[in-house]
């Protein structure tokens, strides 16, 4: 009797190890954590803008800095709550703010969407938030279309990669971030200056209690020389986000 106590001891206490392993390994955080959307709430980023000269390979970096500010509660298109974000752009930080665009944010409590000035709609994060687990973050995006200038955005799986790790921005020390890696992608062969090639990559970081810290994204066509010299195409374009100050 006792040896059969002992034994249903060691399966029980197996049993519900497995049981609180499995727990903690689907347990994940609310999407609040990681985009605070409050009135009020803005956060600071210094911006390096890429981009080719016209008909050329040379390319540039004009740096500004953007503030992104939850400026009110709304309604969007498809009657649900949301929330109006102001983009003000400054040259320095010495200089004025200057509003220049609006876009809004969506919490759904399974989603957070972000639907940009081109009215194009971003699933940004998904829950649950864990390691791997991936969805398709430009669902909602025309990129099928032969006249639709996004159709180097189709078929991205946005993917949770470390979650809940630390992250240096600078002199900024965040203890609990989350990556979400969007896309990294090669077509072609970039070494070779006769043959067309192109660049997809995007990657977005999120703290918690703060919202995106950084965001880097690059999209490239390269255009071999065909009679004439090799450029990279209008839709060509990068940029970099990286936290400043948030309040």
């Amino acid at each position: 009797m006792i040896k059969r106590i002992f034994i249903a001891g060691i399966l029980a206490t197996v049993f519900f190890s497995a049981c609180k392993k499995e727990t903690e390994t689907v347990a994940t955080a609310e999407l609040s954590e990681y985009v605070p959307l409050q009135v009020g709430k803005y956060i600071i980023y210094q911006l390096d803008s890429f981009r080719y000269l016209p008909f050329s390979t040379q390319g540039i970096t004009i740096s500004y800095q953007v503030k992104f500010s939850v400026d009110a509660t709304i309604t969007d298109n498809l009657g649900r709550p949301a929330y109006r974000i102001v983009r003000s752009i400054r040259k320095t930080a010495a200089g004025a703010w200057q509003t220049d665009n609006t876009f809004s944010a969506i919490h759904t409590g399974n989603t957070f969407e972000f639907v940009d000035d081109q009215n194009m709609r971003f699933l940004k994060l998904h829950l649950p938030i864990r390691n791997g687990y991936s969805w398709r973050g430009n669902s909602y995006i025309n990129t099928s279309s032969q006249y639709s200038d996004f159709r180097f955005l189709d078929g991205w799986d946005y993917t949770y990669d470390s979650v809940d790790a630390p992250l240096t921005l600078g002199a900024i020390n965040l203890d609990s971030t989350i990556k979400v890696a969007q896309r990294d992608e090669v077509i072609g062969n970039p070494a070779d200056p006769n043959s067309y090639s192109e660049t997809n990559f995007s990657v977005e970081y999120y703290a918690k209690g703060i919202g995106l810290v950084y965001k880097r994204f690059l999209h490239s066509e390269y255009q071999p020389p065909t009679g004439g010299s090799a450029y990279y195409s209008d839709a060509s374009k990068g940029f970099t986000l990286t936290l400043l100050e948030h309040n």
